[in-house]
């Protein structure tokens, strides 16, 4: 005979559940509210992990004997409250934004590419070569810049209007950017 126990739930564990769902769902949309939407945000590496956690506070509280409820609330009130003092010190501080956050580098300066970089961020030519496509480049002269953001996300700048050189404040290797811009002119 086949042991179906597994797929069955004492209704008092089932009742436990579905209070620590209602709780934590509730203690979740608070938070966020008082903290705002960057809670959720990529912003970082930092807002990715901090993510991650909520999402594992959330599991963890729903699904084990312990921790308890509010355990399980006291959990992300702390990790909203590591949040907002985090993303409020790197306002206000460069060094500490280098710290936390990842600094932005330049893959490809006009149809250069960046083999350092690449190397750095472990992107490929293949990848790069993707997110070009994506962009709807058809060929390298169209390129600006492509960066690898401080997200992980890889962002294409074509040559379609004219670019802000502020855009590269803090982007490493930007100056190569602007200076792949003057030989061209």
């Amino acid at each position: 005979m086949i042991d179906i126990s597994w797929l069955t739930a004492n209704p008092s564990n089932l009742v436990d559940m579905l209070v620590s769902a209602l709780g934590i769902y509730i203690a979740l949309l608070v938070c966020t509210r008082l903290a705002g939407l960057r809670s959720f945000s990529k912003m970082s590496s930092f807002d990715f992990a901090i993510t991650v956690a909520f999402g594992s506070i959330m599991a963890s509280t729903l699904l084990a004997k312990s921790p308890a409820l509010i355990t399980g609330v006291a959990g992300l009130v702390t990790l909203f409250l590591v949040q907002s003092a985090t993303a409020f010190a790197r306002r206000k501080s460069y060094r500490i934004e280098r710290l936390v956050g990842n600094e932005p580098m330049v893959l490809m300066a006009g149809p250069e590419l960046l083999a350092e970089n690449l190397n750095s961020a472990r992107v490929t030519v293949d990848d790069i070569r993707g997110k070009l496509r994506q962009a709807g480049v058809t060929h390298r002269d169209q390129v600006r810049a492509v960066i690898m953001e401080s997200t992980g996300d890889i962002s294409v700048l074509t040559k379609d209007s004219p670019m802000e050189a502020w855009l590269l404040d803090h982007v490493r290797d930007g100056d190569k950017v602007l200076a792949a811009e003057r030989k061209n002119d």
